[in-house]
């Protein structure tokens, strides 16, 4: 398996990346060798069991949630020489990568020799990322859809990342198996306080494709219309000194905190204290983030993007007009509400206990063996 990024560096991607291995643990019929990056210069091994060994190359790592150019062709240069390595060293049967790009290159230069399967995430997608515009543009034509046309299996994580590909490779043959979470470890919390002030939540890279300014925005809409709301954001990114600036210009620093980076054990908790998943997203493949609210119990407000057509049903609204005005007339509504607020609340769990990371692992072997 191939994945450029892994937790702690990176977005859901990553994470989805680890609750899969999690449940390849300790399956005596498969072994897997994983390839990805670190963030310190240096190779380490990990075994996160038995059957399941992560190899790391580290990198001169600037961010851990941001990747520039010049790291991607950092990991390029050197995971290419340890792949090689480990092709030599071992039989594989196929392999798995996380990203059609840059990840994906790999697999497509040995496609001779071992078939592959990509799971498509979203960012390697082409789409409305400002970011990746022109990445798109040069590399779209010339390395992403050689690469999707080699592979054995392509995989995307929702049907509106389906759709998104579609748009690009028409003739592509796609698969969706969806994202998990982990039932477990997010739960809902046992009794809510109602003090009265709507807690909101957010969590994300801190990257424009969020549109983190529209939900500063709404807060702000609804604190002149007298609702008693709070905007906790998580997430660490390009975009922090920004939004604190946005906070400090608009007097919001008593109704958002940012929280930045949290580890993943604090996430459970965070997600308990909170009564409102809330996401202003132009481009998802499916959000993990929203899953484990739904999980949590919290009813999820987003802007209309790809993944949550299957997200969301009467757990949730979506809103498809992406302006304050729009985000904040759904949210009054809930804050006045509560007895939908907690019809929702109990949806949301219920519609969570059918994306199991199980299904989704059993949905992964099955494809295998066809491949393979």
């Amino acid at each position: 398996m191939l994945n450029y990024e892994f937790p702690p560096m990176g977005g859901g991607g990553g994470q989805a990346h680890l609750a899969l291995l999690q449940q390849y643990a300790g399956k005596q019929d498969l072994h897997v060798d994983v390839l990805t990056s670190a963030s310190q210069p240096g190779l380490a091994l990990e075994e996160l069991a038995c059957n399941v060994l992560i190899h790391k190359v580290g990198l001169h790592k600037k961010d851990l949630h941001l990747w520039r150019r010049s790291e991607i062709l950092e990991w390029l240069i050197k995971a290419t020489s340890f792949y090689r390595r480990l092709l030599r060293k071992n039989k594989y049967d196929l392999i798995h990568a996380f990203f059609g790009f840059p990840t994906g290159w790999l697999c497509y230069r040995t496609a001779q020799r071992l078939p592959y399967v990509i799971s498509l995430r979203g960012s390697d997608v082409p789409g409305a990322n400002a970011r990746l515009k022109l990445d798109y543009q040069i590399l779209g034509p010339l390395v992403f859809k050689p690469i999707w046309r080699q592979a054995s299996a392509l995989v995307a994580c929702s049907e509106g990342l389906k759709t998104r590909a579609l748009q690009f490779l028409p003739s592509a043959q796609i698969q969706v198996i969806p994202n998990g979470v982990d039932l477990q470890r997010f739960h809902p919390a046992e009794s809510r306080s109602d003090s009265g002030e709507l807690k909101l939540l957010t969590v994300g890279r801190l990257s424009a494709t969020k549109r983190l300014p529209l939900l500063l925005e709404t807060v702000t809409r609804l604190r002149d219309q007298s609702s008693k709301v709070h905007l906790t954001v998580v997430g660490g990114g390009a975009l922090e000194a920004e939004l604190r600036w946005l906070l400090a210009e608009r007097n919001l620093r008593e109704a958002v905190t940012l929280l930045g980076r949290r580890e993943g054990n604090e996430m459970p908790e965070i997600y308990r204290q909170h009564d409102v998943f809330v996401s202003g997203s132009m481009q998802e493949g499916m959000s993990n983030a929203m899953l484990e609210a739904m999980a949590s119990g919290l009813p999820i407000v987003t802007t209309r993007c790809e993944g949550v057509d299957e997200l969301i049903a009467d757990n949730g609204m979506v809103v498809d007009d992406p302006q304050p005005e729009a985000l904040a007339a759904v949210i009054r509504k809930l804050a006045r509400d509560r007895a939908a607020l907690k019809a929702m609340s109990v949806a949301a769990r219920k519609k969570a206990e059918s994306f199991g990371w199980d299904k989704v692992a059993d949905a992964y072997l099955r494809l295998y063996a066809k491949v393979k």
